[in-house]
């Protein structure tokens, strides 16, 4: 018995000096929080006590399989309503559940406390994006997969981040609290980053909360995690953190390009300038379901590539792509494209792929609509 105590011991030490190893790769990482840390020490704890408690119960019962077995003679004892066994077995396990509920209680109470955050943002899924909202700050845009469609093909090899990049990432300061607010458009969505120790569903109707205090500048990389529909794996999350400087820097510049933005309402846009900012928007939002080409994916997704019904219906072809259609998963895009974004691909949808209508539909025109 001594022998077999000792060899316990001796896996459990050796167990333990290998967890830094164990946090890299098949275990959850570390992170770049204090509260990742926190929650990475408690799953160890927790995990090291499941061991333990593995280890000896399976430890004695092979153990006295072995010990005593009935070819060797042994003979099995009748005994029952032994109050010292019964109060032991009771006692044990209450100590321990009460051991391990007490970081438990100490972490959870820092995950849900989102008091005192120095920016708050909206994240809002939508099937299969993520839209950004910094709130007071007049900054809004919409994160959308960038893999090469190339390498989702197979033509061309994978690249590194496979699946894992976007057009616009979240760019948050370092070393600041921020409190994402998360809700969703359409079905239920989880974001969700590793590094940051943050997985939040996005459910509509719902406001959900989460927080974060970045430590370390970096890209950090996730995905949705709830199962949201045909296009699920192509809904990435990139975090990029800057130092405060830096982020204030990028801020400001996003500002401008929303004022930009929002004056382009006002003037005269050219087909061509429409046509090249619709294929963009197109290629981005559109094609995971219309098809780069426009085929579409009949009948769930009909083809826009000559389609003579909406072609002939200037205005119901506008209507859709602001309001989308009920009871079908093209969804309103009102809330998430600017103006200037839904009259290009508009303009783009009508004049693409041999359509040529030679319509163009102004920004103004939008705007009047939305309003």
């Amino acid at each position: 018995m001594r022998k077999l105590s000792a060899l316990m011991a001796a896996m459990v030490g050796v167990a333990w000096l290998h967890t830094p190893a164990l946090a890299s790769g098949w275990n959850m990482p570390l992170g770049v929080t204090a509260l990742s840390r926190d929650i990475h020490g408690l799953h160890m704890t927790i995990f090291w006590i499941c061991v333990v408690i593995g280890i000896v119960v399976f430890g004695v019962m092979f153990y006295s399989l072995f010990r005593f077995r009935r070819s060797q003679g042994a003979k099995a004892a009748h005994f029952h309503e032994n109050t010292t066994v019964e109060v032991i077995w009771t006692a044990i396990p209450l100590l321990i559940l009460v051991g391990m509920a007490l970081p438990a209680t100490a972490t959870l109470k820092e995950m849900y406390d989102t008091e005192d955050a120095d920016l708050d943002v909206m994240v809002t899924g939508q099937q299969w994006r993520w839209h950004y909202e910094y709130l007071g700050e007049d900054v809004a845009f919409t994160s959308n997969l960038d893999t090469p469609r190339e390498q989702i093909g197979g033509a061309v090899e994978k690249g590194e981040n496979y699946l894992l990049e976007v057009d616009e990432p979240l760019v948050l300061p370092v070393g600041r609290k921020v409190r994402f607010l998360l809700t969703s458009d359409d079905v239920v969505h989880s974001w969700w980053v590793p590094d940051l120790a943050v997985k939040q569903d996005a459910i509509p109707g719902f406001v959900n909360e989460n927080w974060v205090r970045i430590e370390e500048p970096g890209i950090y990389r996730g995905q949705c995690t709830e199962l949201c529909g045909r296009n699920h794996g192509f809904m990435p999350v990139v975090v990029e953190a800057m130092e405060p400087e830096a982020f204030e820097t990028w801020l400001a510049e996003r500002k401008q390009v929303a004022a930009r933005e929002a004056s382009g309402v006002d003037r005269e846009w050219g087909m061509e300038e429409l046509m090249t900012r619709g294929q963009k928007v197109y290629e981005s939002i559109c094609a995971s379901c219309h098809q780069v080409d426009g085929s579409g994916n009949p009948p769930v997704f009909p083809a826009l590539a000559n389609n003579p019904t909406l072609m002939a219906e200037r205005d119901r072809h506008i209507d859709v792509v602001i309001n989308g259609v009920a009871g079908a998963p093209m969804p309103a895009f009102s809330s998430s494209l600017s103006p200037v974004e839904i009259a290009a691909v508009v303009t783009y949808e009508r004049n693409a792929w041999g359509s040529d209508t030679g319509d163009i539909v102004q920004p103004s025109e939008i705007q009047s609509r939305l309003e």
